[in-house]
């Protein structure tokens, strides 16, 4: 038996011991996966980058809503039906609202519907084949990083339990162990499932809840088979269902609050309780069912997310350790107050395995040279695929500067000269990311109106703009951006580059800058 108050008591303990790092990976999951879009909902738009090439004629447009997609499909497929003129009536709007607060724009399943309006008004030309892409893109993304986040998730939090050293950067865990495609396709199963017991109503309600242990059971087993999985979560759930939607409806008057906070109140305490005390309550179910030696409770086979081993433990541990299994390394035996990764029942192939990355190390003017390109490119590539995920278009990001964002290239070096030497401080660097970029795309957005009398692109239609030159959703994500830039992206890219020959280079660099000098005396040609 569980109690919910016992449970939520247990979540504020763990709380006020690793809060910071409990708000981090829900905000990484709010940002990244889209797993709490009522969070992010008044930040603009779902993990969107602010789109600073997209149109430099004509002030930005908003996309397409989510609530409008299925509006505009229910209309032309009910046409002259009751359906149809319920999105006429003013309940509409509230189901609108309801819609935008509990979706996000890059859902793969929003953007097969804006590929089937599309298919309503439009023949099928190039634009039909772009929506085709997004859907693809949209499906992987949603296969093979939200649902892999999903359950990077619930790993931390389950870690968390008992190690309070558990660094955020655990919500990553499948990636390094190099164990996706099983957990993916096992999240894929529950997604389908999920749509079609949803087509009962009823049924999608309860199965909700019955399927709601599938990301806690493959956190703890990565390589449990589909049928195990989904044995398990039934018997965990068993005369729980209910009892987890009381839980659930617990957090009714923290919701509604967060509602009237902007949803700043998710971010920083409703949405790291809530799955804390999810975590807390699957570690209660899986303890007893366990114990009562169930049927295939052996899958259940991680013992040390609540036996924490001494020091004495992990030495004959590693003495015993049969490397056959996988490689280790020794921080991951001491590290103190963290999970023994060496000990988890799934271990990296040896190729997978790298050296530690050196965050801190110092870049060259050359190497400087080579990541501005290299992030300004990058920038544009996440600006395309942004585009496509949210809004199935890639108008405007083929402009004369293409594939270079210089925005992107200067916030990287300027983060790069400054941040690197707070970087074991993460929070303070996103800070400072997030402040640096605002001021840079403000700045570019005055200069760029001054020299050509308009503005080169609007937010007004986003929440929490500065006069339609910058807004937070794009301030955030571009921060993160930067953030993976600096602490990976930066230092892989140059030591592979580092290892090149001195002519490589310096060639490299050369033929980039000459290529985006260039880019730049087309575009200020077809402005004159």
């Amino acid at each position: 038996m569980w109690k919910r108050k016992a449970l939520k008591k247990k979540t504020r303990t763990m709380m006020k011991q690793t809060y910071w790092r409990m708000v981090s990976v829900c905000f990484l999951a709010a940002m990244l996966a889209g797993l709490y879009p009522v969070s992010a909902t008044f930040l603009g738009s779902q993990a969107s980058l602010p789109s600073l090439e997209r149109n430099m004629t004509a002030p930005f447009s908003a996309e397409i809503t989510n609530s409008e997609v299925i509006s505009n499909l229910a209309r032309r497929l009910f046409k002259g039906t009751f359906i149809s003129d319920f999105f006429h009536s003013p309940l509409s709007t509230a189901a609108d609202v309801a819609i935008e607060l509990g979706t996000t724009s890059s859902s793969a399943f929003f953007s097969i519907l804006r590929a089937v309006n599309n298919f309503f008004v439009e023949n099928w030309d190039i634009s039909t084949l772009i929506l085709i892409i997004s859907v693809l893109l949209s499906l992987l993304y949603q296969i093979f990083i939200s649902n892999l986040l999903n359950i990077g998730e619930k790993r931390f939090f389950l870690e968390n339990h008992s190690y309070r050293q558990t660094l955020a950067s655990k919500i990553f865990f499948l990636y390094k162990l190099r164990c996706i495609k099983h957990p993916a396709w096992v999240m894929f199963c529950r997604a389908v499932f999920q749509v079609l017991w949803s087509l009962t109503i009823v049924g999608g309600i309860i199965k909700y809840y019955e399927y709601r242990m599938i990301p806690y059971i493959l956190a703890e087993n990565p390589k449990i088979s589909r049928k195990d999985a989904f044995f398990l979560t039934k018997q965990l759930m068993r005369h729980n269902k209910y009892k987890l939607f009381l839980l659930h409806l617990s957090f009714a008057g923290w919701k509604i609050l967060s509602l009237f906070t902007f949803g700043l109140l998710d971010f920083l305490f409703v949405n790291p309780y809530l799955t804390g005390t999810e975590a807390e309550l699957y570690l209660n179910l899986r303890r007893n069912y366990i114990l009562s030696r169930s049927p295939r409770y052996e899958c259940l086979n991680d013992s040390y997310l609540e036996h924490v081993p001494s020091e004495d433990e992990l030495l004959i541990s590693k003495a015993l350790y049969d490397d056959s299994r996988g490689p280790y390394t020794q921080i991951s035996y001491f590290a103190p107050e963290q999970y023994p990764v060496f000990l988890f029942s799934v271990q990296p192939p040896f190729k997978a395995v790298k050296a530690s990355v050196k965050s801190d190390r110092t870049y060259t003017f050359l190497s400087c040279v080579f990541l501005f390109h290299a992030f300004s490119i990058l920038g544009w590539l996440c600006e395309m695929s942004v585009q496509l995920l949210a809004n199935g278009t890639t108008e405007g990001l083929f402009s004369p500067l293409s594939p270079w964002m210089p925005v992107y290239g200067i916030f990287g070096t300027l983060i790069l000269l400054i941040c690197r030497r707070f970087i074991h401080k993460p929070v303070l660097v996103f800070l400072l990311n997030f402040v640096f970029y605002s001021v840079l795309e403000f700045g570019m957005s005055w200069v760029a109106e001054f020299s050509t009398g308009s503005q080169p692109w609007d937010y007004s239609g986003y929440s929490f703009n500065i006069d339609g030159r910058i807004y937070a959703g794009g301030s955030i994500a571009a921060a993160l951006l930067g953030c993976a830039f600096l602490y990976y992206l930066a230092p892989r890219m140059t030591g592979h580059f580092m290892r090149l020959r001195k002519f490589s280079r310096n060639a490299i660099c050369v033929c980039l800058t000459l290529l985006f000098l260039a880019n730049i005396i087309v575009r200020v040609a077809v402005h004159s």
